[in-house]
């Protein structure tokens, strides 16, 4: 016996809720096969995300993932509402649940919470002093701190607005972000926007990172992304349009639990989709679609390609009834949360925690498994996207162990 899935889908639409956990667990699966490869410079090309400009199959997955939670997100609401909670209840909910994602976020930057090594200032650090260090160097900002924001945001500007004020702020959200990217001056740069855009350390979007996430220069470290040190992908100013993407999420949620035919539904999905999808690459020739920048062509661009994909998911379950191969994907989808944050913190563990020696040098063990298990006896590519698949499939047997004994963490 299959376990209950959550009430809010059972009771307003029992025939789909399988197609949101497989689109759910879609996205996980590719979260986890994008962000855990066995050698990240030798990983093919749609798995590793565009430098700059442009995109790639890895680029749509963080967007799937707002899509999806702003359907959800119009699901809880609902739900919250028929049950009668009160305005007050509704909004601790709101910022409680937003609150924890932020939290979980940050804990899993700081994560091990200890730094190892020496410490500058301190030739003899003390515990306090590792644990103050690893704080100082910290990331903020993240992808479940992005979550967050848009979960709160978007849930309370949706929760008693009407669908026509949502699709107005989008527009706004949209609209207005594309001209303060490109019209505005960026402060010490000497031009607009709209002439720095691919100039990574120069854009509006950076200049408010460094303002707000370095605080380096009053001895407190820098706490953007260290993969740059100039921006960070997940910054505030671009955090903007990523509150439009779950917004056009929230808009797919109240058209698929209408009352409507699922055939008709379905048309509904699919034709916007197609037309997002085409404006976003139209805009695109004006301002280049942008993982980085999360730049509104690329809004529209992801959202429209997660409202293809979601409907082609529901044709295939909903209306041809074939759902024999969905198991996989669900085992990921009904535990989103426990999956990714698990995956984030083993990765951590093998990637720089456990450290291993063999034959003289000190490795980790992520390291390990790859060269010797994989990389010696595979091209870089493959071997690269079999250890990914190694690290899915340990996760699959995990939440698998969860789905079968109907456990279902949610926040």
């Amino acid at each position: 016996m299959e376990p209950t899935r959550s009430v809010v889908l059972e009771q307003r639409v029992p025939e789909r809720s399988r197609s949101l956990d497989v689109f759910r667990g879609l996205t996980i699966i590719g979260m986890l096969l994008v962000n855990d490869p066995g050698d990240a410079s030798a990983a093919y090309a749609e798995l590793r995300h565009a430098s700059w400009n442009g995109w790639t199959g890895a680029d749509l997955v963080f967007p799937f993932f707002l899509f999806v939670v702003g359907i959800t997100t119009h699901l809880s609401l609902q739900s919250r509402v028929a049950r009668g909670d009160d305005a007050a209840a509704i909004r601790r909910q709101i910022l409680r649940r937003g609150g924890l994602i932020f939290l979980i976020g940050f804990l899993l930057n700081w994560f091990p919470f200890y730094h190892f090594g020496s410490v500058p200032g301190h030739p003899s650090p003390t515990f306090a002093d590792r644990v103050l260090s690893r704080l100082n160097e910290v990331r903020f900002l993240g992808v479940l701190q992005r979550i967050g924001i848009a979960y709160i945001v978007a849930a309370l500007v949706a929760w008693r607005s009407s669908t026509r004020r949502i699709a107005g702020i989008v527009v706004v959200l949209l609209v207005g972000y594309w001209m303060g990217m490109t019209l505005l001056p960026v402060p010490g740069e000497g031009a607009v926007g709209a002439v720095l855009l691919n100039e990574k350390a120069h854009t509006l979007a950076a200049w408010v990172d460094r303002v707000t996430l370095d605080w380096s220069r009053w001895g407190m470290g820098n706490h953007m992304w260290s993969g740059s040190v100039v921006f960070d992908p997940e910054g505030l100013l671009s955090t903007i349009p990523a509150i439009a993407t779950t917004l056009i999420g929230l808009l797919a949620g109240r058209w698929l639990g209408s009352d409507r035919p699922l055939r008709e539904r379905l048309r509904g999905l699919i034709g916007a989709g197609i037309a997002m999808t085409l404006l976003g690459l139209a805009w695109g020739l004006v301002f280049a679609i942008n993982k980085n920048l999360w730049t509104s062509s690329y809004v529209l661009l992801t959202a429209g390609v997660a409202c293809l994909v979601l409907g082609a998911i529901m044709w295939v379950i909903d209306v041809r009834q074939m759902d024999g191969w969905t198991r996989p994907f669900i085992a990921f989808g009904i535990n989103p949360i426990t999956a990714y944050v698990g995956a984030e913190l083993s990765a951590v563990l093998l990637d720089s925690t456990i450290k291993l020696r063999i034959d003289g040098r000190l490795a980790s063990a992520h390291a390990l498994l790859y060269e010797r298990a994989l990389a010696s006896w595979l091209e870089p590519g493959a071997a690269s996207l079999a250890y990914s698949l190694c690290f899915v499939a340990l996760w699959y047997g995990i939440l698998v162990v969860l789905y079968r004994r109907g456990v279902r963490i949610k926040l």
